[in-house]
């Protein structure tokens, strides 16, 4: 007698959510069973992997996370296009550190028109991010949805300071929101809640629960996401139901042991190595709790996680 995997019924289902406009448009979410279980359930979309591109050069970057895109670094609709075109990404995230009041402090018509520029110039989909201040992007992000009405961008992070501007604009210009709760299931569910009674269907929200990179809260952020998807899947429920994004890049190459050099920590071995491992195992553990979107940022990284990604799904 043939042996048989033994498998669960799930209730619920993850919402699809399309990314991007034409023919290199993307779909993410959709599987109705835990994360990677594909001999239980349909996975008809792989994960989406995101290549990261800064509105200003970056001042702190290891060597090593700098080397592949010296060259572009002044101009963000550049670096976007050779993201494309020389490393293949699928889909560009730009992050507009710029607007940050405790930087540079540009105006936000100035950096939203930067996110209209690269919206302009590529034909994947785009993801931008703001800031991180949240009164900052609750000013920027609802230009940057004027500014890109119908290329279907999409804009975060919504949190609970500002979610009620960023969503309606992305209702209003057709783009989707990357909603962000601080590793929390019930303040998430609690976001997605809010966001849908301003109107913006589900299907067009995707959830960043706070991400902690390899040694730095990444266990905190598995948890989350595991809970999140058992709340989806065997609970069914419907609020929760949205696919996972994860902005994991700037998380991992901040760490120590990403940056610090061989002289300072011979133990740590190659330094030319080192961060894009530990890129590359913190996305895998991502993709193993949930995530259907990885925000990346070094190119043999992201090989390597969309070969995992391949093998995988097949």
């Amino acid at each position: 007698m043939a042996f048989e995997i033994p498998k669960e019924v799930y209730k619920g289902k993850i919402r699809e959510v399309i990314l991007g406009i034409g023919d290199k448009a993307k779909i993410i979410g959709g599987f109705d069973a835990m994360p990677l279980n594909l001999f239980e359930g349909n996975f008809p979309h792989k994960p989406l992997v995101a290549m990261e591109v800064y509105d200003s050069p970056p001042s702190e970057w290891a060597p090593e996370a700098l080397e592949p895109f010296k060259d572009v670094v002044n101009d963000p609709v550049a670096w976007a296009k050779k993201n494309i075109e020389v490393y293949g990404a699928e889909a560009i995230a730009l992050q507009l550190v710029s607007a940050d009041p405790n930087a540079e402090n540009k105006p936000s018509d100035e950096v939203a028109q930067i996110a209209k520029n690269v919206a302009d110039a590529i034909d994947v989909p785009l993801i931008v991010i703001g800031c991180g201040n949240a009164e900052k992007d609750a000013e920027l992000l609802p230009k940057v949805c004027e500014l890109c009405q119908g290329k279907n961008v999409t804009v975060g992070f919504a949190v609970e300071e500002n979610y009620k501007k960023i969503a309606a604009a992305a209702l209003g210009y057709g783009h989707n929101v990357l909603a962000q709760a601080p590793i929390d299931v019930n303040l998430q569910k609690q976001l997605n809640i809010l966001i849908s009674n301003l109107g913006l269907p589900l299907e067009r929200v995707i959830m960043e629960p706070s991400t902690g990179a390899l040694g730095y809260g990444i266990e905190y952020t598995y948890s989350i996401m595991e809970r999140i998807m058992l709340a989806a899947l065997a609970q069914g429920d419907e609020m929760m139901q949205c696919p996972i994004g994860n902005d994991m890049g700037k998380e991992c190459w901040k760490t120590k042991e990403a940056k610090v050099s061989e002289e300072e920590e011979p133990s740590y071995g190659d330094r030319s190595k080192r961060g894009i491992l530990w890129e590359v195992v913190t996305a895998i553990a991502l993709l193993l709790a949930g995530s259907q979107l990885l925000i990346m940022r070094h190119p043999k990284s992201i090989e390597y996680v969309k070969t995992f990604i391949d093998e995988i799904y097949g």
